[in-house]
Parts: structure tokens; sequence; C-alpha cells
């Protein structure tokens, strides 16, 4: 039974806990069994089982009395970015190694307040920053799927948020949270084959949520199929005054929105997103979505978005940019680590305690963005990324204008690759956003959908991208296609578990 379980949707689950054919304490503590059983994936910067036990206890009340909530039950995770009130954040970082919140994020707040039972906090790249979870601080996580033909060498989950696509692959938790800033919902999503969602930006509240780049960072979700996204979606997403950026528009019903009739529906197909060179098994993989999609009665269209190629350097100008502003904060004064030595000035405070609390990574970021901020660089290069910025989201605004309803593209232009010879060069490792990080400088809503294995027999994602606001019908072609692909995933007893 455990098993079996474990393998249950988010939906299945809910049905047979408002039967009370199930208690929450016993699905909650076959997921805590899971929990211990997936560590050598380090997968969990923090367990909570005590917390989830209560959350559990107070659902199984609530179904008995007749006052159950949304999500009662549902066992979860939350990305360690989410501020937790009385649970240690750390944003997989040293220098928040100690810092426990006294106030909680709103998306994780209404999460809590429909129900859900806390699994714990997830690893991810060290302040969201990194494409394989190798830069957190307490280590890298590992991928639950393993290539056949290499059953010993561990892979990269994907990041920034790859211990909440690990957590959930693993089955670990039914679902968990992620942030996307350049494509670290989706890109982690493809490489665990997992549906992952990144809303339009402003859909989603940011309070709470240890900021990377301001006008980027978007809370979104991770589930086993586009129906569980649909779900937690919608008790996540909705308008926060305590966020200026939070959109005043109305949350309509996700899943009534599913249906799976793409009948009609003009999709567009980038021609810029098919470079030379691009790798067979995305290519294939590319036009087995395209053939399914039509069949199903989509209309298929070429289109164009010019200044694709553009994108990448602009966004590492502007998200550097806006985390060398972000991160100003943390200087050993006012919360997490303080490195000093006797008699030190307070420049050498923030110089210890930042130097000391900051990876590789982060100081590399730092260190650009600083730069391309400065005085006589600030008009060469953040003035001028802004401006290519507009001219990006202008593509796809006129795209969308001229009725196309959805963009198709690969969502990773590989699979999940090792984590013992990850790529060397920076540059190379962050090409790894080359497909998600035009959406994200555009604001607009995009979902990885599991399409298929590569020649490795490792998953790959399609990627989907809708005009903002508009996830309901993102979530309806979501669907359409998963429905389509039949993708296999893992199952408990297939799981990667590296030996001791």
């Amino acid at each position: 039974m455990p098993n079996s379980l474990l393998t249950l949707s988010a939906l299945e689950l809910l049905s047979l806990l408002k039967k009370r054919e199930l208690s929450a304490l016993d699905v909650c503590e076959n997921y805590i069994s899971q929990v211990e059983k997936i560590r050598p994936l380090n997968a969990f910067v923090t367990e909570t089982p005590d917390v989830a036990r209560k959350n559990a206890e107070d659902a199984d009340k609530r179904y008995k009395s007749g006052s159950s909530l949304p999500l009662d039950g549902l066992p979860f995770a939350h990305k360690d970015l989410f501020a937790t009130e009385g649970i240690l954040t750390t944003s997989s970082s040293k220098i928040l190694s100690n810092f426990i919140p006294p106030y909680e994020s709103t998306v994780s707040q209404k999460l809590k307040d429909s129900g859900v039972v806390l699994m714990g906090k997830t690893n991810m790249d060290e302040f969201a920053m990194g494409s394989s979870t190798i830069t957190s601080h307490y280590g890298p996580s590992l991928n639950p799927w393993v290539s056949p033909s290499s059953p010993t060498t561990a892979l990269v989950p994907g990041g920034s948020s790859g211990g909440s696509t690990a957590a959930v692959a693993a089955f670990a938790a039914i679902a968990s949270t992620g942030t996307d800033t350049g494509g670290s919902i989706r890109q982690p999503a493809s490489y665990c084959g997992l549906v992952g969602i990144k809303p339009t930006y402003g859909r989603s509240s940011r309070y709470g949520i240890v900021a990377f780049a301001s006008s980027l960072d978007q809370a979104g979700v991770h589930a086993r199929s586009v129906k569980d996204a649909a779900l937690f979606l919608q008790y996540m997403a909705g308008h926060d005054p305590k966020d200026s950026t939070s959109a005043k528009v109305d949350v309509p019903s996700y899943l009534e929105a599913i249906t799976g009739d793409i009948k009609g529906k003009r999709i567009g197909i980038p021609k810029e997103y098919r470079p030379e060179g691009l790798s067979p098994d995305i290519s294939r993989l590319w036009d087995k979505g395209i053939a399914l999609l039509q069949e199903r009665g989509a209309l298929i269209e070429e289109i164009s978005l010019p200044h694709t190629d553009l994108a990448l350097p602009v966004y590492y100008i502007l998200a550097p940019a806006e985390a060398s502003s972000n991160l100003a904060r943390y200087d050993g004064v006012r919360f997490g680590v303080r490195v000093e030595h006797p008699g030190d000035t307070l420049n050498d405070l923030y110089e210890h305690t930042r130097g000391s609390g900051f990876g590789a990574e982060v100081k590399r970021r730092i260190f650009l963005g600083t730069y391309v901020l400065s005085s006589g660089f600030y008009d060469a290069y953040f003035l001028k990324a802004q401006k290519v910025r507009f001219l990006i989201a202008e593509d796809f605004k006129k795209v969308f204008q001229n009725g196309i309803d959805f963009i198709l593209t690969p969502t990773t232009p590989s699979g999940a690759f090792s984590v013992e010879n990850p790529p060397q060069d920076p540059i190379e490792m962050y090409l790894n956003d080359v497909f998600t990080v035009p959406s994200s400088l555009a604001g607009l809503p995009a979902i990885s959908v599991p399409a298929g294995l590569s020649e490795k027999g490792l998953p790959l994602g399609l990627q989907l991208i809708a005009p903002a606001f508009q996830e309901s019908g993102l979530l309806n072609i979501a669907y359409a296609l998963e429905h389509a692909v039949q993708f296999k995933g893992l199952t408990p007893e297939t799981i990667f578990l590296p030996q001791a």
C-alpha cells in the first residue's frame, strides 16, 4: 500500500481523503518515510516531520468535522527561499544558514491556509543562481533519474529549483514550489520528468521570497501532472497588497478550464529556436510534439521572434545587476551570519562577512552586476539591455496580436548532465536557459511538460508559452500535450539512490 499511495495524484488523494478512506496522518507518515529514504539525493535542506504531523492531524480533524480546506492533507515542499515563520530559511547559502524568519511569505501562507502538509524546505542553487543545484552551500541535489547506459552516474536535477523537482520526482512530496527567474522552474522540471509552470509576472506574490532579480522572479509550482499543477497554482495565485508588482487580475478556475479541446488553436513554432547544431534528441522531440498537437486539431504556423539571440546576454546583464542590489542587504549587521575579527572596522566586517558568506557563483554575479551599474557603464550596458528587453517583449506581443494562441518550443537544449562533470565554463552553463529566458524577460506564462526520453533514456520537456495572464489556456493545451504523449515517469521502486 505505501508505494501505491505515493503514486496517487493530488486529486486522487483528495478524493480518498474527503471520503475518509485514507487519513491525512497515514498519508503523511508514508511521505515522511519516503523523505528519509531519499536522503542520499540531498533534496531537502530542512525536513519538518513534526510540522507535517501536526498539519496532518489538523487536516484529519477538519475532515471529521466536515470543514475541510481545499488542499487538506496534501504533502508539499517549499523551495528554501520562501520565508516560513519559525522554520529555517537559508536560500541554500552560508550567509543565511542561521536565518529563521519571524514572518511567512504570501505564497507559503496561502498554501498553508489551504491545508497543505509541509514536508520540508528543498535544496537549490545558492540564492537561485545556477542551473544545476551545484552552487548550493549544502552540496548538490541528485536527480532521481539515471541513464540506463550509465546506471551509477549521478545526474543533476537542474536548477535553481533542483531540490524541489528531485523531491517530487522521488515521491517525497506530491508537489512543490519553485521560483523562476530565467528558467528555474521549467528547466529542472524538464530534467526530472515533471510539469513545471511559471505564471505571468505578477500573478503570484513575491512577498517573503528571498530576492534574486526583482523584475524577473516569479513563484510557480512543480507537480507530476498538469491537473495537479493547476490545482496548486489556483491557491498560490492572486493579488497581494504587500507586493507592489502583484497584479490586480482575477484568478479563474484553472481546473475547470482544462478540457483538452485545442481544435483550431494556432500554435507558433519560432524558427529562431531551431539553431544550427540543435541536438537531434531535442529536434526529434519537438517535431513529435508538433505532430501530436496537429493530430488534435491545432493549427501549426512558423513564426519569427527576431531578437531571440539577444535574450541570454540581456538576461545576464539585467539579472546580475538586480542581484547586486538585492544582495547588498547581507552585510553581517542586520541578520544572517556575521564574520568578524577583533579590531575590525565596519568595512572589514562587511568584507569578511560577504567574502566568506557568499559562494563563487553568487560573487561572480555580484561583481558583474556591480560593474554594469557603475558610472560610465550604466548607459553602455544596463540601459541598453533594458531597451533590448523591450524589443524581446514586443516580439512576443506582435506574434500574439497576429492571432497566434500559444508558442511551442523545447524547454532545454539537452537532458541532465553529470554532477561530477558539469560544464566548467560559466557561459556554457548559462546556455541551459537559452529557451526559457526570452519568455521570462517578457513576463509571460510558460510551462514545461515531459514529452519523451533522450537516446540516453533521460526525460526531456517541451515548453508552451502563452499571452500574459492566460494560464487557463496554457494549462489546457499543456494537458492536451500531456495526454497525447502519455509520458511514463519513475515509480518509487525505480528512483536512483546512490550507494553509500
